[in-house]
């Protein structure tokens, strides 16, 4: 594996500008976001009346602790475009994330704010070691999913070739990346083991691949998982961090010749690391809840999003913007199934439009070999027969939610219930 140190006029500006340079950039920045969103959103306008602020309050970044936090359940309650800033004529594109009943996250952007998405994820593949020329293999998942045209746009922007693969069809991936020779691939770690695991299966071995860096994201992963990968792909392998609420992948990203936590492009998103039962803010390297407020976009502004994702905030190296730790688990209880976000709560919805099932369940999760299973046990309800209920409900968490499940439906009072009478929602054995 070949480090490819960056070079002096590959770096943007602000990417190794002095604390204070960044953090003036930050504030005028921040003025403009409370301002926009207070003007145009009136969730916005609302909630900083609620609070008793107004955006002229801003007079310093530390006085953003006066705004009340944003979260999942503000972006729903306004679906589904009750968030935009600018008009939807305005909009180029619409993204969403997955929903049951019809009300998925909705995110939008500007051509300027696709013009930045598609520059932060040129900047973390160029981090990541990439160059313009290099063949890149998006193998994330196309559609309203932000993964793989983030990727995209963000490598054609460096002025790479792209291979738009998307996710699926392993043995033919592995097919295109021995016949079309990429320098990168961008997909979940996950996944890049199944495929080491297909190239071993068809007789190959992925470390003679053309493989030479492997951008990895949308799901939590492990030092370890880093080191498996590695060795069995003979590349490097660098983390990318990213949320649709936010942006999509390129919020942070990880350097190569450092490979010591995601940079938070800080010109574009401010960090802040809460306690995640009381909200207050902790000091950098504290774990914690992490928050972002944008900082340049124009179709949605977010204004203290509460990601519940725990992590630190750590010192500049490689970078003069701060890093985010490992992703440690989740504030709340949602749980990332082959990539894809997962609420118990998304399966309660679909669970209790059955009228045959009672209202209990439980989301068991396993791993077999490198792919999670997702295994979906619900009840009878009192004199009801099961007419296919399990496949109906299959079919539908598949369908809306986008998780491949199994489903087990059991009688009536089969599952357990905790001395208080709720039951337990998830049991992970993956850890186990």
């Amino acid at each position: 594996m070949t480090v490819k140190a960056p070079r002096a006029g590959d770096l943007d500006a602000l990417e190794t500008a002095s604390r204070d340079e960044l953090q003036a950039w930050q504030l005028q920045c921040l003025r403009w976001t409370l301002r926009h969103a207070y003007d145009n959103v009136p969730h916005y306008r609302a909630s900083f009346d609620k609070a008793g602020v107004h955006p002229s309050d801003l007079k310093a970044l530390a006085d953003l602790t006066k705004f009340p936090f944003t979260t999942k359940q503000d972006l729903r309650a306004n679906y589904p475009f009750g968030m935009f800033a600018v008009p939807r004529e305005r909009l180029a594109r619409i993204h969403a994330s997955s929903g049951t009943t019809g009300k998925p996250t909705v995110v939008g952007y500007t051509q300027q704010d696709i013009d930045h998405w598609a520059q932060l994820v040129a900047r973390s593949i160029r981090a990541a070691g990439g160059r313009a020329g290099d063949l890149v293999h998006v193998a994330y998942g196309y559609g309203l999913f932000t993964g793989g045209l983030g990727a995209h746009y963000g490598a054609e922007r460096l002025g790479c070739t792209v291979i738009p693969m998307s996710g699926g069809q392993t043995e033919k991936q592995v097919q295109l990346i021995n016949d079309f020779k990429p320098d990168i691939i961008m997909v979940t770690p996950s996944y890049m083991q199944v495929l080491i695991e297909e190239f071993r299966r068809q007789g190959l071995d992925a470390r003679d691949s053309s493989l030479k860096i492997g951008i990895f994201g949308a799901e939590p992963w492990t030092e370890a998982m880093r080191r498996d990968i590695e060795a069995g792909a003979g590349l490097d392998a660098v983390d990318i961090y990213g949320l649709s609420e936010v942006m999509g992948p390129g919020v942070a990203s990880e350097c190569i010749e450092s490979k010591d936590g995601p940079v938070v492009w800080e010109d574009h998103f401010y960090p802040e690391i809460i306690d995640p039962d009381t909200g207050e803010v902790l000091p950098d390297g504290s774990e914690g809840e992490l928050v972002f407020t944008s900082l340049t976009k124009e179709a949605m502004p977010v204004i203290r999003y509460r990601t519940r994702d725990l992590t630190r905030l750590l010192p500049p190296t490689a970078r003069s913007m701060r890093r985010i730790g490992k992703i440690v688990g989740r504030s709340d209880d949602m749980l990332i199934i082959r990539g894809v976000n997962l609420f118990p709560t998304q399966v309660e919805e679909l669970v209790l439009q059955e009228a045959g099932l009672g209202g209990q369940y439980q989301l068991v999760v396993t791993r077999d070999g490198h792919l999670d299973e997702l295994l979906i046990r619900c009840e009878l309800a009192v004199g009801a027969s099961d007419d296919g209920i399990g496949q109906r409900l299959a079919e539908r968490i598949k369908n809306l939610i986008g998780v491949s499940a199994s489903v087990r439906v059991e009688p009536n009072e089969s599952i357990e219930r905790t001395l208080v009478g709720k039951a337990r929602r998830v049991v992970d054995q993956r850890r186990k």
